[in-house]
């Protein structure tokens, strides 16, 4: 049996597949991160290195020194986050203690002995100070002592188009949005790194900030250091909404099944 081709309707077909295959795929460009060249703004880089203040749910961690191991010790029975040792203290005979307090949603941390201490809104250096001059009514000399604070690690969630979503804490004092996203595995090929979301509670109330990481110029973005408690959300990419695959080969299988489905469909509606 021969087939008449209808070659205009073919032609059709080709230039649907083709226009279908390119929009199913993702272009390399939208997959780079951190394209161009960095521009430098001064009031930016203020913004990233000013001091950190503390909000509700943060978590302080607090280490103790001191010549008076008795007085170390007595803390140490009033609370059950510490560890200790008596090594390196910097002080012959003395005790070190360190501990972790979360901040309540009254912005307090309760203290052994000294009670409720009010935080919220302070920088950790701000707290060291107000603990030191608490900690002058129970030890008689400064140098008695040696207080240090300073968070215990940044907590985040992240959720959408990455690898391992969900709560996680990265121990460090400083973490980018860039640290983040690789601790949860990267983002997925169907991510939209154009369109990163950020969710930041503030002193102020809730703000949300959108992210180009394809662009170098993230890197002077305010919000390019996360802050703890923040929520990172990786919008998708059209592609995933199409279900055309996450990559060219499938794209392009799921592209020729359903162009053979067509095809057939009309042969065989052509030959009834």
């Amino acid at each position: 049996m021969k087939y008449n081709v209808n070659y205009p309707m073919f032609k059709r077909y080709i230039v649907l597949f083709v226009i279908l295959f390119c929009a199913s795929c993702v272009p390399n460009k939208d997959l780079i991160y951190l394209q161009g060249k960095p521009l430098t703004k001064t009031e930016v880089y203020k913004l990233n290195n000013a001091p950190y203040r503390l909000q509700v749910d943060d978590v302080l961690s607090i280490d103790l020194k001191a010549k008076d191991e008795k007085f170390v010790s007595l803390f140490m029975k009033t609370n059950s986050q510490f560890n200790s040792n008596n090594a390196n203290t910097g002080f012959e005979g003395g005790g070190n203690a360190q501990f972790g307090y979360s901040i309540d949603r009254h912005g307090n941390i309760r203290l052994p002995y000294i009670g409720e201490m009010n935080v919220l809104g302070y920088t950790t250096k701000e707290v060291r100070i107000k603990l030191e001059q608490t900690l002058l009514k129970y030890l008689k000399d400064k140098d008695d002592f040696f207080v240090s604070v300073s968070l215990s690690g940044i907590k985040y969630t992240i959720i959408g188009e990455v690898a391992d979503p969900g709560p996680k804490v990265i121990y460090q004092n400083r973490v980018s949005i860039i640290d983040a996203i690789s601790n949860s595995g990267d983002i997925t090929v169907t991510g939209n790194r154009k369109n990163v979301e950020l969710i930041r509670n503030t002193l102020n109330g809730r703000k949300k900030y959108s992210l180009d990481l394809t662009s170098v110029n993230v890197l002077d973005s305010e919000v390019f250091y996360i802050q703890p408690n923040d929520i990172i959300n990786v919008m998708p990419l059209k592609q995933k909404s199409w279900g055309t695959g996450t990559t060219g080969l499938q794209s392009l299988t799921t592209i020729i099944s359903v162009f053979s489905l067509v095809t057939s469909t009309v042969l065989l509606v052509r030959n009834l």
